[in-house]
């Protein structure tokens, strides 16, 4: 491992890609936990779609930003990668379990499940198993409002007011159902590791977090309870008033604006109160948030009159170089209310990204439609095979593909293997002209025994996708030419995030150039906060290593 003390100015490189088995550990020294002050706190701010590159980017051109000076005050992780698939659900939980899809049980916000119940299930006898599992804005009581269906008067300007308990937001009768209960799976009982937050709050810590759904209480753990605040504005709620207002993501001011809430939010828990800035708690001792603002810039073609996406290679276009603008002058508020109320010395607050973005050179944009390659792949099946129904159970396809299949044999899973890679066709670029593709998109895919060892698991596990695969740098299936990026998949630009410590008890303007993880943030909070990072059942499993930050 290498580690050197240099100026950030001289310091500015691309990330890299982790490579090794799936369970692979960083080359990195733990640290041992020690008593820490009992004002100590850990502030986690994830910034959706942020590259290392962008950082550098960002911080080369303004070195006195809010940005610029957490790097300096800090150490920064220039090869950091978020899991495998690259998608929020399973980034998020990574960082706060200490463990990958394959240990934690979440592959992405919307999955299958071959021994659950579908959803509204209530009389369980003789019901076949085998059910979506789906924690998207979809479990909302009403996805159309911010507030998923509290009911509050006066939104979005009274979003502060949201419960702290979401789980009372979430409509049972859209959740799988447990066949030997019959009882419905929430997100929190769904995950099968526990949480940062139930550890420090069993050692008697005050915890916070606000994220873009309810379906985030699964952060809260097994116990349901880790999160004694936790504030979940729903993002694909209605932006009424915007040009684009369907929801919060398809105009990138109204992301902002989104974005503001949770930092209100923040910042009113710096100053000890609860979110809604009703009760005084103290200010927690593990807290933070997501922004969405940068990820949209990415995605969104243009918005508000600018371009979206990148204008070369690892360049910010004027959307997003305006989207890490804003992110900046958030962050500033954040820390500098964390100087007001002198928490400085006793904050770290670390930065990073559930997941990143592709592609980021714009010329290698493919738009395939998903729809027409599943569809033939179910026509395909069905006619070698008369009688029997479609193939594919559930898939998810961002610039990744996930299959669930009805058929979970070999002969099913290398079929709908080989069909995929016989594929070929024409998409669109980043022009939304005509493109051809090949092998359906994709480079490499594992199917059936080969997925389950590819994620950790053994075959069979019943919420392990049947086929994964890994497109071709710069693919993302979609029907239409409404995105430039996205994510979830296994390239690069998906993986390679910014991580940063900074502020209370550690090194400042260190660069680490060793291959990290961002699972590696788990047991590094607890560490911080003078817990044992063992506490978490993940990272006994998988032997997740405390960041080296001293």
């Amino acid at each position: 491992m290498t580690r050197r003390t240099l100026r950030l100015a001289a310091v500015l490189g691309s990330g890299g890609m982790l490579g090794g088995a799936f369970f692979a550990q960083a080359v990195a020294s733990p640290i041992h936990p020690t008593p820490a002050p009992p004002q100590q706190h850990v502030l986690l701010i994830s910034v959706d779609g942020m590259h290392q590159s962008d950082l550098a980017w960002w911080t080369a051109r303004y070195p006195h930003s809010a940005l610029a000076r957490l790097v300096d005050g800090g150490t920064e992780y220039s090869h950091a990668q978020t899991t495998v698939p690259s998608d929020s659900f399973p980034g998020m939980v990574a960082q706060f379990t200490g463990g990958g899809p394959g240990t934690t049980g979440v592959y992405y916000d919307d999955t299958w499940n071959a021994d659950l119940l579908p959803a509204g299930t209530t009389d369980c006898k003789g019901v076949k198993p085998g059910a979506e599992v789906d924690f998207t804005e979809d479990l909302d009581k009403n996805k159309a409002g911010i507030d998923a269906g509290q009911g509050l008067k006066g939104l979005p300007g009274s979003i502060l007011k949201m419960t702290g308990t979401p789980q009372t937001l979430i409509n049972p009768r859209t959740l799988p159902v447990d066949p030997k209960t019959c009882k419905p799976v929430y997100p929190h009982s769904y995950l099968q590791t526990n949480t940062v937050f139930e550890v420090a709050q069993g050692a008697g810590l005050r915890t916070a977090w606000s994220d873009k759904h309810a379906a985030y209480e699964i952060l809260d753990g097994p116990t349901g309870t880790g999160i004694d605040d936790l504030f979940t504005p729903e993002i694909n709620s209605n932006a009424n008033g915007y040009p684009a207002g369907n929801d919060w993501t398809t105009d990138n001011k109204a992301t902002e604006q989104y974005d503001t809430y949770k930092v209100q939010a923040v910042l009113n828990e710096i100053d000890g109160y609860n979110h809604q800035h009703t009760t005084w708690e103290g200010t927690p001792a593990v807290f933070g948030m997501n922004f969405q603002a940068v990820s949209t810039a990415q995605k969104l073609p243009s918005s508000d009159g600018l371009k979206g996406g990148y204008s070369s290679t690892d360049e910010p276009g004027p959307l997003l170089q305006k989207n890490l603008a804003f992110v900046d002058a958030e962050l500033g508020r954040m820390t500098a209310e964390l100087r007001k109320r002198h928490l400085d010395k006793t904050t770290t607050v670390i930065l990073s990204a559930k997941h990143g973005q592709s592609p980021t050179d714009p010329t290698q944009l493919t738009r395939i439609d998903d729809s027409t390659l599943l569809s033939g792949l179910d026509a395909a099946w069905k006619k070698a095979h008369p009688g029997v129904r479609n193939l594919v159970a559930h898939s998810v396809d961002d610039d990744g593909m996930l299959l669930w299949l009805t058929d979970r044999s070999k002969v099913a899973t290398d079929f709908a293997q080989k069909y995929l890679l016989a594929q070929s066709g024409t998409g669109t670029d980043i022009n939304d002209k005509p493109k051809a593709f090949t092998a359906g998109g994709l480079s490499k895919v594992y199917a059936g025994a080969a997925a389950a060892k590819y994620f950790g698991v053994k075959p069979g596990d019943a919420r392990v996708p049947d086929l994964f695969g890994i497109s071709q740098y710069g693919v993302v299936y979609t029907g239409g030419t409404g995105k430039v990026a996205e994510h979830g998949g296994a390239h690069a630009d998906d993986l390679d995030v910014p991580l940063v410590i900074s502020g209370a008890d550690v090194p400042t303007e260190v660069v680490d150039t060793a291959a990290v993880q961002t699972k590696q943030i788990a047991p590094t909070i607890l560490s911080l906060l003078g817990l044992d990072p063992n506490s978490l059942v993940a990272v006994e499993k998988e032997h997740t290593r405390v960041l080296p930050v001293s």
